[in-house]
């Protein structure tokens, strides 16, 4: 198992669409005005999030369940900033629509400059033959209200290609986040 090239993540995009749109460069500013970088690094794919977000809010004293999360817990958010309240977290989709190919499985992780901000992206993978956008979570372990900004740099995607294909892949067991397009609140499968 290898971890793959910027060379490799930009003939993938060109091959099989693996990422849209897809920028082949890191971009560092916009018309002008500086961003949180984003597009092909050495050994990554730095992703951002699209401005429509979910902000966590207990106004109904819920508990939270993963087993049978309630939307109500959400407010939703469109806009190109983000405000997390103090310890809490919110909820935003990729600008990036990923199709991973079957050998493959990546290991989604934050940017440092949220980190040292007190900002955390829970790490998480995309496993083969994923498809859709994906559901990105920011924590804000401050006492203080932080930005998240829209349509700028969040995370980093590092793929790694299996010396051989997996017997059974996401796609190949119908996965639950499979295709989504929108951000997606936790779900159990239903028997």
């Amino acid at each position: 198992m290898s971890i793959k090239s910027d060379e490799w993540i930009r003939q993938q995009a060109a091959l099989c669409s693996m990422i849209e749109p897809f920028e082949p460069n890191q971009v560092s500013s916009v018309n002008g005005n500086r961003v949180i970088s984003y597009g092909t690094s050495s050994y990554g794919y730095d992703i951002r999030c699209s401005s429509e977000f979910k902000i966590f809010t207990n106004i109904n004293t819920a508990i939270v369940d993963p087993k049978s999360f309630s939307e109500h817990s959400f407010v939703n958010f469109v806009g190109e900033v983000c405000i997390i309240p103090p310890n809490s977290f919110a909820l935003a989709r990729t600008v990036e629509h990923f199709r991973i190919p079957r050998s493959v499985l990546t290991v989604c992780l934050g940017k440092s400059t949220y980190a040292r901000c007190g900002i955390i992206v829970n790490v998480t993978p995309f496993e083969p033959e994923w498809e859709g956008y994906a559901t990105l979570e920011f924590s804000n372990t401050t006492p203080l209200p932080a930005k998240i900004y829209a349509n700028e740099g969040v995370a980093q995607v590092i793929f790694f290609e299996a010396d051989s294909e997996c017997l059974t892949s996401y796609r190949d067991r119908a996965g639950k986040y499979q295709g989504q397009t929108g951000v997606t609140l936790p779900t159990l499968w239903m028997f």
